[in-house]
Parts: C-alpha cells; sequence; structure tokens
C-alpha cells in the first residue's frame, strides 16, 4: 500500500459554495510536483458532510481523472448508513480510485459488532482496497482495536486510519494485524511519533500547506532517523496546532486560499475562519517557512 504523507485534500469552492475545477487541477498538479504520497478525496477534510451524494461522485471522479495516474487517489466513501456507504465505494470503483476510506458511522453510536457487520458488508460488496477511519473525535463512536483486529482478516480491508492521538494503539494494532496491515496516524501533531514506533504514515491536513516538508518527515521518521524527522516536525509543529484553532478544514482553506491555490470557498454550516485567527495561522505557516 502507500507509505509516507497522505493529504487529505480540501475540496475548493468558489463563494458561492460550487466546487472549483480550477483550483481542484492547480492543487492536484502542486501535490504531483511536490512529491505527496497519495491524495485522499473527499474525506472530512475535503468537506464530505456537505456534498450531496452526486457531488461527492463527481468530486472523485474528476480528482482521478486530473492525477492522471502520477499520484494515487483514496476515495472518502465512509457513511453512517450501510447502504449509502457502498453506493460511495462502489463510486470510487467506477470512478478508478486506488482504495476507498470509511469513517465509522458518525450519530449513530453503533456496537463494535455494528461497526465490524458494516465494514464487512462494504468489503464484501465492492471490490477495492479499503482503509477504515476512526476518529471518535468527530464520530462519537471509537472502533476499538480489537475491532480493527477482526476486520483486518477480511479480504480488501487493508489498513486503519487511526486519529486518536493514542500512541499505544499503533503498537496494538501492528502486533494484533501484522506488518502486511497498513497504518496511518489521522493526527499531525502525534504523526512524527506515530510512524517512528511502526505506522506507514499519515493521512495529512497539514499536508496541504506543506507538502514536501511533510513528505521529508515522513521519510526520516520511516527510515528509523528519529533526529532528522524530529527537527523537520519541529518547524510544522504551530501548523498541526494551529490548522485547529477552528473547526477543520476552516483553518486550512483559509490557508490554502493564502496561498494562491484556491478560491475563498466554504458550505455551510461551516464558515470562513473569523478575522481574529488569521495571524495565529499566518505565524504558523510562516514559522514552516510557508510565508
Amino acid at each position: 500500500m502507500f507509505r509516507g504523507s497522505i493529504v487529505a485534500l480540501v475540496t475548493p469552492m468558489h463563494a458561492d459554495g460550487e466546487v472549483d475545477d480550477a483550483s481542484l487541477k492547480r492543487l492536484v498538479d502542486f501535490h504531483v510536483a511536490e512529491g505527496t504520497t497519495a491524495i485522499v478525496s473527499v474525506g472530512t477534510t475535503g468537506e464530505s458532510a456537505t456534498l450531496d451524494e452526486d457531488e461527492h461522485c463527481a468530486v472523485i471522479r474528476r480528482t482521478v481523472e486530473l492525477a492522471a495516474g502520477r499520484i494515487p487517489v483514496i476515495a472518502g466513501t465512509g457513511a453512517n448508513a450501510t447502504r449509502e456507504a457502498i453506493v460511495l465505494t462502489r463510486c470510487a470503483k467506477n470512478a478508478g480510485a486506488d482504495a476507498a476510506l470509511l469513517v465509522t458511522p458518525y450519530y449513530n453510536k453503533p456496537t463494535q459488532e455494528g461497526l465490524y457487520l458494516h465494514h464487512k458488508a462494504i468489503a464484501e460488496a465492492v471490490d477495492i482496497p479499503q482503509i477504515l477511519y476512526n476518529v471518535p473525535g468527530r464520530t462519537a463512536c471509537d472502533m476499538l482495536p480489537s475491532t480493527v483486529a477482526r476486520l483486518a482478516r477480511i479480504a480488501g480491508i487493508v489498513g486503519v486510519k487511526e486519529a486518536t492521538g493514542d500512541l499505544s494503539r499503533v503498537k496494538a494494532i501492528r502486533e494484533s494485524c501484522g506488518d502486511g496491515f497498513a497504518i496511518y496516524s489521522g493526527d499531525d501533531a502525534s504523526a512524527c511519533e506515530s510512524m517512528l514506533r511502526g505506522a506507514d504514515g499519515v493521512i495529512s491536513v497539514t499536508s496541504n500547506l506543506a507538502p514536501r516538508q511533510m513528505q521529508a518527515m515522513c521519510e526520516a521518521a520511516l527510515n528509523g532517523d528519529r533526529e532528522r524527522a524530529l527537527a523537520i516536525n519541529l518547524t510544522l509543529e504551530p501548523l498541526h496546532r494551529d490548522l485547529f484553532v477552528q473547526s477543520n478544514p476552516i483553518p486550512v482553506k483559509w490557508a490554502v486560499a493564502e496561498l494562491g491555490l484556491c478560491s475563498k470557498g466554504i458550505r455551510l454550516p461551516l464558515t470562513w475562519l473569523s478575522d481574529d485567527c488569521h495571524d495565529r495561522v499566518r505565524q504558523a505557516m510562516a514559522r514552516a517557512g510557508l510565508l
């Protein structure tokens, strides 16, 4: 599978909230040029919750077209209804995506058995590599390492994005799932240490702004070069922190627009970054050498 820095790509929009195709092309080209390992299209950072089903599929399809085989595309296809997740995952496969990323069903608060049966049903319905995504801070649903281990035995389920920031889970998942099962950090702040402890990469918000630095940090960490990895990560820590000064993807969309890579657009109920946060995010960008 994929190793290194995987960008959780923003979905660029015009001021009226419509998807900005020209900026999407600019972003895909940017990540190809900067050496990003792969793109996640329409994940949480890509505002999956505010796109309707047709738009969701259209953005995945367009991202695959723009990537044109130059960079792998992982489609965000999770939903809180199993049937909807199957529809979106089929869409990703038909669009030519390289894999699908499926967040745990949000709001419903399923049991661990419900999580197992949900992901099992999707894997059996759609023949595409599937990465589990655990982010209880957003979903109010925590997929335990024991459930990940059960799911890892199902054909087609190839990895997990673990976004709790709990470093002990890297060890627990690796021991129970083996080296062939991919583990990705979903928390930029702890991603460096996660890779030093055996994770395979990070699905990153920070990579939207600093893809080359994130990839260099990942390569150092994956090669076991702790000193170099930590040194690079030190310059990125303000971004890891301040890109969450308001709810993701509010700060990162503002910052990407500041770099001239996309238009100033976001969809309700999300709002544009508050004026009193601008200086804080700019300072983090400057610390990373982006301004």
